[in-house]
């Protein structure tokens, strides 16, 4: 088999591969962050600060400076399950370095949330305990008739505005698909300052409980098939912005991995495969993008990145209506 360059550059950070482990259980712990990089992981992204955590250490702090240790507000009992995924904001710190220390990879902080609050200062924290990189996940979901898409838009401006000037690491926004012109509004957050965009965001929605008449939270794995709308938008951004790219959500095999560097990824994130199949599954995804590559002709993945955006492919037609037309047209049913 041909001598493959699987390097690549994400964030401004040299990586050794495309494969980076995104934020879930198992970048958690650094036993587990070992065992990740061991397996072939490029890069990894820490489960993600919440929002309500840093707030929950605010109104905690508050409390107890105003009432003494014995007063606790009960609205407070709501956090026990955030606390156990990451623990709270200092031991997230500790966290940070504790895998700084232990890996020779790139440790990515992430922030999850949808106002300022204080991720200004955590985020800033963090590069201190020696993240790499942060990622910024917006979580926002708009349910204000009053407020228009372009308030919405601007929101997310101004955060990756107000994380931006209290960092001197790279700084990656983690968008969702629900923009009415995401080509537009990667291009705006780039402008904000983020150094890369990952796409796109599962906004997981919750299930009803038929038995109790309530909405309960829904945890699903992806699948390989949410990978396409991904591939539509690296593609058509890879050659509009100047700014990393990485693809999320869907790739759950070598030859995932190879069709997003095909539009222009530099990265592909990954999580839920590994949830599935385990950590020593990365090895396998790695092995098969190298076969695929050697049968192709394709020497190193800085040869393959971008070779099919939509300035570079033969039919760009196909990441528009016309994909849409001969998508319908072409199904035939069964009788």
């Amino acid at each position: 088999m041909t001598n493959i360059d699987l390097s690549t550059s994400y964030l401004g950070l040299e990586l050794k591969n495309p494969f980076i482990a995104s934020a879930s259980p198992l970048t958690g712990s650094v036993e587990s962050l070992l065992h990740l990089e061991r397996a072939g992981a490029a890069a990894v992204v820490l489960p993600s600060l919440f929002e309500e955590q840093i707030e929950h250490e605010r109104e905690q702090f508050e409390q107890l400076n105003a009432y003494q240790s014995d007063s606790m507000a009960e609205s407070l009992s709501f956090f026990p399950d955030l606390e156990r995924y990451n623990t709270g904001p200092e031991e997230y710190l500790q966290l940070i370095r504790d895998a700084k220390e232990s890996l020779c990879i790139p440790v990515i902080a992430s922030l999850n949330g949808f106002s300022s609050g204080g991720w200004k200062y955590y985020g800033e924290l963090m590069e201190q305990a020696g993240a790499d990189a942060l990622e910024l996940n917006i979580y926002l979901v708009p349910t204000d008739p009053s407020v228009s898409s372009s308030d919405v838009e601007r929101h997310y401006r101004e955060l990756v505005l107000s994380v931006r000037e209290q960092l001197r690491i790279p700084l990656a926004v983690k968008m969702g698909p629900f923009f009415s012109s995401p080509a537009t509004f990667g291009s705006d957050l780039v402008e904000s300052g983020a150094a890369g965009l990952v796409l796109f965001n599962r906004f997981l929605s919750p299930e009803i409980d038929l038995e109790t008449l309530e909405f309960v939270p829904a945890l699903q794995l992806s699948q390989p098939e949410e990978l396409r709308l991904a591939l539509r938008w690296i593609a058509i951004l890879r050659d509009r912005i100047q700014a990393s790219i990485a693809a999320t959500g869907g790739v759950h095999s070598g030859l995932d991995a190879a069709k997003a560097l095909l539009v222009g990824a530099d990265a592909v994130m990954i999580a839920s495969t590994l949830l599935k199949h385990g950590i020593d599954h990365l090895p396998v995804m790695r092995n098969e993008l190298v076969q695929w590559m050697d049968e192709n002709g394709y020497f190193s993945v800085e040869q393959l990145k971008g070779s099919m955006s939509m300035d570079n492919c033969s039919n760009p037609e196909g990441l528009k209506r016309a994909n849409y037309m001969k998508a319908l047209t072409s199904y035939t049913t069964k009788v």
